[in-house]
């Protein structure tokens, strides 16, 4: 939806316009101290230089379990546990560049051991904690994953596939006390009881220094993983900083899970480049609950998705007008379009807009945003980060197109410091993604006469469910692993909340008869092997599937007749 409302701009920070026609790269890199040719690590960037400015003494972590548990550390104790987990994976043989797999809750280790890892120059590789036995061992074989850092509550996943991992050499389990429950090739660390490391000489990491590896669902084949590096701070520090709106007396709630993208280049790195104290959550969506949280630390700066939004407001104003959320002073939304009702509703409870961003596990930082200093267009997803030169271009030519309202893909002008610099075992893939000198996006959009833009839709058939990407051919690749399942097709379908869901249609093995029983059966089954996001939640029986005269199944023809678009060519679909 478009909106003709527009939100005049209010922010201490100055204009966008005066920061997007002076900037360069090395405003940032003067802030944080750098200067080309000088080494620089992530983890010694949010932990060291933050105590070095005599931050040392300030909180950087609020923490809180849904059972009320709560920890704390102020910088100088997130400097000395980085150091303990960089020491001890030192320890037991990580090398830089070795893959140090992340896979456990939203719980203090998840954050801390992230920054070890870098620190010590291994890649960290943070995977979603609801991930089920098959997407784990996809992503820790293409990695070659050396390590496997977890909890008691998980470790039956890797269990479960080790056997398929023959270079995963060790597991080790962070809250672990009873060390007769782990098995071989599991050891037991405890941040608590290990010795305090006051001294680690952070890797001399360089500005290309592989750091992250983040693995984005794809279309066809395997999920890709993402190369990011060290240098990517530079933009996700400026970025945190200018579109946040962090200053030195905030605290920031960044409400995605680290397994993705966003809780790492936000929830971990963005925020403590800034030396900010954050608070972190580990519990499930609840309105009541979170607006508790907010009451109770104080949250000024909130950076959540527009499904979160949509839940709150299912649950109306009112329970929000219960709460004292004047500590409020900034939101922003990020992961799928923010549609211009939640924006105009956010005004109407908390006083204030959320500010849509855009950006990509492959960006590694935000492109295009609504910006303090910005009017506000709802709907919008405004306009690009200074230093981003973006544009629409032509669908097939990949042209730039200079007509507003246009709708072509989305592309970057390479290269800005946060690009991943490649996909791994990948690399056609990896071109793939670039053409006449732009990196493209796969998604859609136009931009108006005053050069904002405004979202489509994705160009390819990965599905976007709760602000998460679900990659069709990992959905059809369990479905056929059921022994009622001849055929299979996963496409998005739409939701109020979520925007999309994933649909399954499917033709059955001669022998088998739809039902509601099996429906749920076959639903389970994806759940238990992939996830709960990538499984089905709705499931369509079908005698054929549209097809190619190859035999290639064609998902948009399905797609399309779910969100009533037009179907386009199908003069190669069989028996057309």
């Amino acid at each position: 939806m478009h909106s003709d409302k527009t939100i005049p701009a209010t922010s201490n920070i100055g204009s966008y316009e005066e920061r997007a026609a002076s900037f360069d790269w090395s405003v940032a890199e003067a802030e944080l101290g750098w200067s080309e040719g000088d080494p620089i690590n992530i983890g010694a960037v949010c932990t060291d230089r933050i105590c070095e400015q005599g931050l040392g003494a300030k909180l950087a972590l609020l923490w809180e379990d849904s059972h009320g548990k709560e920890r704390k550390y102020t910088f100088d104790e997130l400097r000395v546990a980085t150091n303990k987990y960089a020491r001890y994976l030192q320890d037991i043989g990580v090398s830089p560049q070795d893959r140090v797999c992340v896979f456990m809750d939203r719980i203090p280790d998840f954050y801390i051991s992230f920054l070890g890892i870098l620190k010590l120059g291994g890649i960290a590789q943070p995977l979603f904690s609801a991930f089920g036995p098959e997407s784990l061992v996809v992503r820790l074989q293409d990695a070659d994953t050396k390590v496997a850092l977890t909890t008691m509550r998980h470790v039956r996943k890797l269990r479960k596939i080790r056997q398929d991992l023959p270079n995963l050499e060790t597991i080790v389990v962070v809250d672990c006390p009873d060390v007769s429950k782990l098995k071989e090739g599991e050891v037991a660390f405890s941040l608590d009881a290990a010795e305090p490391v006051e001294e680690f000489e952070a890797y001399p990491a360089w500005r290309e220094t592989p750091s992250v590896l983040h693995y984005t669902s794809g279309t066809t084949g395997k999920p890709k993983g993402a190369l990011h590096v060290h240098g990517s701070v530079i933009q996700q520090y400026i970025s945190a900083k200018w579109v946040l709106d962090l200053g030195p007396d905030d605290v920031y709630w960044c409400t995605a899970d680290p397994g993705w993208v966003t809780g790492t280049s936000y929830g971990i790195i963005g925020a403590w480049a800034n030396g900010v104290t954050q608070m972190i959550y580990d519990g499930g969506f609840s309105s009541e609950a979170w607006y508790k949280l907010i009451a109770k630390y104080g949250v000024t700066i909130w950076y959540s998705a527009p499904t979160a939004i949509r839940l709150l407001m299912r649950d109306g104003k009112e329970l929000a007008w219960k709460h004292d959320l004047s500590s409020l002073r900034h939101l922003i939304s990020v992961g799928e379009p923010l549609n211009a009702e939640a924006v105009i509703w956010s005004e109407e409870t908390f006083g204030k807009p959320f500010y849509d961003s855009y950006w990509q596990t492959e960006t590694g930082s935000i492109i295009i945003t609504n910006y303090p200093g910005m009017d506000v267009r709802p709907g919008s997803m405004g306009k690009p980060f200074p230093g981003i030169e973006a544009k629409v271009v032509d669908l097939q030519t990949h042209e730039p197109i200079d007509e507003p309202g246009r709708v072509g893909l989305i592309a970057i002008k390479p290269f800005w410091p946060s690009i991943m610099r490649g996909y791994w075992n990948n690399t056609p893939g990896y071109f793939s993604k670039f053409d006449r000198g732009w990196y493209l996006t796969g998604d859609r959009s136009s931009i108006d006469a005053d050069g904002y833009f405004w979202f489509v839709g994705r160009d390819d058939d990965v599905i976007n469910t709760g602000g998460h990407l679900v990659g069709p051919f990992e959905i059809e690749s369990a479905l056929l692993e059921h022994d009622a399942v001849a055929e299979s097709a996963a496409v998005g379908t739409p939701d109020k909340v979520n925007m999309e869901v994933v649909k399954a249609f499917i033709t059955l093995k001669p022998g088998f008869e739809p039902s509601d029983d099996l429906e749920l059966e076959i639903m389970n089954f994806v759940r238990k092997r992939l996830s709960p996001l990538a499984m089905p939640q709705v499931i369509e029986f079908a005698t054929t599937l549209p097809k190619t005269r190859s035999g290639k199944i064609m998902r948009r023809v399905l797609r399309a007749q779910e969100w009533g678009e037009p179907i386009g060519d199908i003069s190669t679909l069989e028996n057309d």
